[in-house]
């Protein structure tokens, strides 16, 4: 890792399309911790020869350095987990892990426009997606575990975890996993803009004429909050923040894509 993006070598180089990829640890970041739901990938034992993939939780921090900034520095992931689950207990196994961990690859995406183009070959989406790969170790010290769970709450909802019931119990805690994925590196692609179309169906007049083209802007909307039969509480602050920033966050995200190829 040199200066303030991830080291690029074979595995992360992003080869087609380069000018999309990204390699800044600012970008990657936030890449990830905006998403809700990352895809991690693992060899569940060294006879089988398909690797596994979960949808899991997680989300980018520093137990030594918490109030680092996502854009100046490496960052670790940490994963949630429950306690007997597979992956949970592969870190050490010797049969798929290393002194290091074990090898998993992280995948974040999100889907911020369907592109319609004159011809079907050049439809596209915008989109933003990050790929990791590290060593995930479990977490065995209490206090980064608490660390790791209240930072995973609090990227999924900002200041969810200081307005829950905070203090684990100890079942709770036993219950548990985190993972801590050590990054060795790591590449984003990121495509804007509208549509690419072929020179020649851009002089014919005819095509131009009879065919729609342009972004169909795309972005996850939260609805209205429903209380719990069991709620006795009206909404709080923090939930009617994280609503409506996400709404708003998500719209200009994706009408900023269609334009920031014009600029």
């Amino acid at each position: 890792m040199s200066g303030n993006t991830y080291s690029k070598d074979p595995r992360s180089t992003v080869n087609r399309l380069r000018k999309r990829a990204a390699y800044d640890y600012g970008t990657i970041h936030a890449i990830v911790n905006a998403c809700p739901i990352l895809h991690v990938s693992f060899t569940p034992s060294s006879d089988d020869p398909f690797p596994a993939i979960l949808p899991m939780i997680g989300a980018m921090g520093s137990f030594t350095s918490p109030s680092a900034s996502p854009s100046e520095g490496p960052l670790d992931l940490y994963l949630h987990g429950y306690v007997s689950s597979r992956l949970m207990k592969l870190p050490g196994n010797p049969d798929v892990a290393t002194e290091e961990g074990l090898p998993v690859a992280i995948a974040a995406s999100h889907f911020d426009g369907v592109v319609l183009a004159l011809s079907p070959f050049h439809h596209s989406l915008n989109y933003r997606s990050a790929v990791l790969h590290g060593y995930a170790l479990q977490v065995t010290d209490e206090q980064e575990k608490l660390y790791g769970m209240e930072l995973i709450t609090n990227t999924m909802v900002p200041e969810r975890w200081e307005n829950s019931r905070s203090q684990p119990l100890k079942t709770e805690m036993q219950s548990t996993s985190i993972l801590k994925v050590s990054i060795q590196t790591a590449s984003a692609k990121i495509r804007v803009g509208g549509p690419s179309e072929d020179r020649k169906d851009e002089k014919d007049e005819n095509v131009r004429g009879k065919i729609w083209t342009g972004v169909v802007p795309a972005w996850t909307a939260f609805g209205e909050p429903v209380p719990a039969d069991a709620n006795r509480v009206s909404l709080p602050p923090h939930v009617k923040d994280f609503v409506s920033v996400g709404n708003k966050d998500g719209e200009r995200t994706a009408k900023e894509a269609i334009e920031a190829q014009k600029k």
